[in-house]
C-alpha cells in the first residue's frame, strides 16, 4: 500500500520562512491545517507567545491588529479538533509541530485548538533533566506516558521538551529553517513572552 505523501505547508516569516510537513496519522489536525492555509487564515498573525529554549507560538487571529502591549493569545475559531495523540511515535523533539490547547481541568480529552500551533525548539536534555520531565509525566498523565530509551537518546542528543509528551497533539514537525526557529525563539520578549518586536507570518 503506497503511502500518501505528507503535505509541506511553508510559513514564510519576517525572519524567514519555515517548511512543515504534516503526518497522515493525524488527518484530523492535517486536513484542518492545510484547510486554514489555504484560506489565508494565517498571513499576518504573530509569534504572540515566544518562550525561549521552549517553542514559539501562533495561530490567534486576533494578532493581524494587534497594538503593542495588547493581551494576546486567547482568541480561538470556537471549534476544538480532537486529539490524535501517538506517541511514542510522535514526541515533542526539537521542530515538533503541535496543537496548542486549554488544559487538563476545562479539557480532559485534550481536544486541540482549531488554529493555534506551537513549534518546539526546547534544549538538548540531561539524564537529570530527563528524569525531572518524567516525573512530571508520571504525574500528568498518571504514569501512562514513559519516555523509551530511543526518545530518552533523541532529546539528549538533539532536544526537545518531554514534559508535553502524551498530552498534546504533535501533527507534523519542521523539514527546512530550523534556524529560523531558533531564531524566533531567542527574540527578546515582554513578560507576557510577547515579542518585543513583532514577529508575523507574511504568508502560509
Amino acid at each position: 500500500e503506497q503511502k500518501m505523501k505528507e503535505p509541506i505547508v511553508t510559513i514564510e516569516t519576517r525572519l524567514g520562512t519555515i517548511k512543515v510537513k504534516l503526518y497522515n496519522e493525524t488527518p484530523l489536525h492535517r486536513d484542518n491545517f492545510i484547510k486554514l492555509a489555504e484560506a489565508n487564515f494565517y498571513d499576518s498573525l504573530l509569534f504572540h507567545r515566544v518562550i525561549g529554549n521552549f517553542m514559539i507560538q501562533t495561530g490567534d487571529s486576533t494578532t493581524r491588529h494587534a497594538k503593542e502591549g495588547d493581551d494576546v493569545g486567547s482568541y480561538d475559531l470556537g471549534y476544538r479538533i480532537p486529539a490524535e495523540i501517538h506517541f511514542p511515535q510522535f514526541f515533542h523533539k526539537r521542530g515538533a509541530l503541535a496543537a496548542a490547547r486549554e488544559g487538563d481541568s476545562v479539557n480532559p480529552e485534550r481536544e486541540s485548538s482549531a488554529s493555534q500551533f506551537y513549534i518546539v525548539y526546547g534544549s538538548v536534555m540531561t539524564t537529570n533533566g530527563l528524569n525531572r520531565a518524567q516525573q512530571r509525566l508520571d504525574e500528568n498523565t498518571e504514569g501512562k506516558v514513559q519516555l523509551t530509551t530511543d526518545i530518552r537518546n533523541y532529546y539528549m542528543r538533539h532536544g526537545g521538551t518531554p514534559h508535553l509528551d502524551g498530552q498534546y497533539t504533535v501533527f507534523g514537525e519542521v523539514v527546512e529553517g530550523m534556524d529560523v526557529v531558533r531564531d524566533i525563539d531567542y527574540v527578546p520578549t515582554n513578560e507576557f513572552d510577547r515579542p518585543m518586536e513583532d514577529v508575523r507570518i507574511i504568508a502560509a
